[in-house]
């Protein structure tokens, strides 16, 4: 962003911090005032103080990288306050697992047809849910373990 867009208003994080945008303001280039929740989102969990140390280290070419990490991070941890974005990464790996598993059904009954052999008329089965009751849509870190390991967790003694 150039310093043109800040300089008549000041930045998101200057407006939350009430205090005088300056022209070299660390925050201005990537907390523009049209986005004041980003700033908002990254201050109460990192606070200004560090990201403001953070930036004055990194690299100018990685500065907006930095920050969008931060954003991401901040709004991750705002909405699962515990797992942040390991929690969206386990959902996600959960849905890949799953499509994998479809696929390979898919593959599988292609392969049938195309030897002209039946396919069987059930669709594949979602995994079955965790030990701990949780349904397979979301799944925490302590519970990445396969589900064919639910006997090896039983015998001893859970998880965790």
């Amino acid at each position: 962003m150039s310093s043109s867009s800040y300089s008549s208003s000041p930045c998101a994080a200057c407006k939350f911090l009430r205090r005088k945008c300056m022209p070299d303001c660390i925050f201005a280039p990537y907390f523009p005032p049209e986005e004041p929740q980003k700033f908002a989102n990254v201050h109460k969990i990192f606070g200004a103080s560090n990201v403001s140390k953070l930036l004055n280290e990194v690299p100018t070419f990685q500065r907006e990288d930095a920050v969008n990490s931060l954003a991401y991070e901040a709004e991750a941890r705002l909405k699962d306050p515990v797992y942040g974005c390991v929690g969206a990464i386990s959902v996600l790996q959960r849905q890949v697992i799953t499509l994998q598993r479809e696929l390979d059904a898919t593959n599988a009954n292609l392969f049938r047809y195309a030897y002209n052999e039946m396919p069987p008329l059930r669709p594949p089965q979602p995994p079955p849910p965790s030990a701990a009751g949780q349904s397979s849509a979301f799944c925490y870190p302590y519970q990445w373990n396969d589900p064919s390991d639910e006997d090896n967790e039983r015998s001893s003694g859970g998880n965790m």
